[in-house]
């Protein structure tokens, strides 16, 4: 396979469309104008949010598989599944399960049946079709936990109705389901939203809720954000999402979550390696697609990611950061029997294809705090 056929994680078309056939929402939507000017800048959003499409057929690839165990993925793409290439099934189960150990590190320290045990709070940005908080409850382990997701109104409306009308969200005795109007205007939406709300200690405490914000517009807000902790360690996930805003609109971004929570963390998966060939065809790839990541040119190599993280204030004065490529964490984190059960699945014939593309995609995380983020160190490269 020569270098200019291989695929990328996020590049691979010719899924089916998520159900409403919007997808990840990071902009403000293909709202109807004569301003051409504008009119690109909705088509350029869209055309990002498809890139969730990809990730949820990646997933339901994956899961057919049996790469990995998603009862969830398949509520969220319409028609029959799409076998991706094995390089890429190898790659959406090594996201996933890297993502899965940093976040379960995070929450090491609950216990479905202590109720005792300390509340924390996660944030994902541009949550899309991600399922991991429906994963998270069918493992007990959303107690004691806040989950939050911010995404575009109109893909919130959408999950919440696949949400409810397949019943992933089962209320306990003792939750509330809270619904959004079906017109949220995107900034008086983050004290709507949606999600589920539970009875604890006789105070009604926002246990899961999906935000409807463009998170462009989240620095100069100045509106409530419904069930937000402040005083909770926390963690914010970015899969494949800051990426796609200018470099500065990112930093504002996560700077407005620093700024006002003590103990926090960050885990960004994202690509690398621009600087190469094969990152340049990525980027030539994207292109094609109407897509760039502005961060992709700035922050090109392993150490560059750590240095974003240190200007987001995660510094060894009271936390720390860490990346790893790809292909290293396939090689450093998955345990020996558990490569051979993936082996087995498919075999991959395309062993350098696989290394040249794994190398070119990063997960980074950092941390600030000491409540809570002990463990993450032990991940550390």
């Amino acid at each position: 396979m020569s270098a200019q056929q291989i695929p990328n994680l996020l590049t691979l078309r010719g899924g089916p469309r998520f159900r409403g056939g919007r997808g990840r929402g990071r902009g403000p939507g293909g709202h109807n104008t004569g301003n051409p000017e504008l009119q690109a800048r909705f088509q350029k959003d869209r055309d990002i949010q498809s890139t969730d499409t990809d990730a949820a057929v990646s997933r339901l690839s994956a899961v057919d598989l049996g790469y990995l165990d998603d009862p969830f993925a398949s509520y969220f793409v319409s028609g029959p599944s799409t076998r991706r290439l094995p390089i890429i099934n190898r790659g959406t189960y090594t996201r996933t399960t890297a993502l899965d150990i940093l976040i379960h590190t995070f929450l090491s320290d609950h216990n479905a049946s202590t109720s005792s045990q300390q509340t924390k709070q996660i944030i994902s940005l541009g949550a899309g079709t991600d399922t991991r908080y429906f994963r998270l409850r069918a493992q007990n382990k959303h107690h004691n936990l806040i989950y939050h997701e911010f995404d575009f109104p109109s893909v919130s409306l959408t999950k919440e109705r696949i949400a409810k009308n397949t019943r992933l969200l089962r209320e306990s005795e003792d939750e509330t389901f809270f619904g959004a109007s079906e017109t949220i205007p995107s900034i008086s939406g983050l004290n709507a939203g949606w999600g589920i709300e539970r009875s604890k200690d006789g105070v009604l405490e926002t246990t899961y809720c999906f935000h409807p914000l463009d998170l462009r517009q989240l620095p100069t807000t100045q509106n409530p954000i419904r069930g937000l902790r402040t005083d909770l360690p926390t963690l914010i996930i970015s899969e494949c999402c800051l990426c796609y805003l200018e470099v500065e609109k990112s930093k504002d971004v996560v700077q407005w979550f620093t700024g006002r929570i003590p103990s926090i963390g960050l885990v960004l998966y994202e690509p690398i390696g621009v600087h190469d060939s094969f990152g340049q065809m990525m980027v030539s790839n994207l292109a094609a697609r109407n897509i760039t990541m502005p961060s992709l040119e700035l922050y090109k190599t392993i150490p560059d990611q750590k240095s974003r993280l240190a200007e987001f204030g995660f510094t060894t004065a009271d936390g720390g950061q860490a990346a790893e490529t790809v292909e290293d964490i396939w090689e450093k984190w998955i345990p020996t029997d558990e490569k051979e059960r993936v082996d087995a699945l498919e075999g991959l014939d395309e062993v350098e294809e696989w290394q040249m593309l794994a190398r070119h995609y990063t997960i980074a995380w950092g941390w600030r705090g000491t409540t809570g983020w002990e463990n993450l160190k032990t991940l550390q490269a």
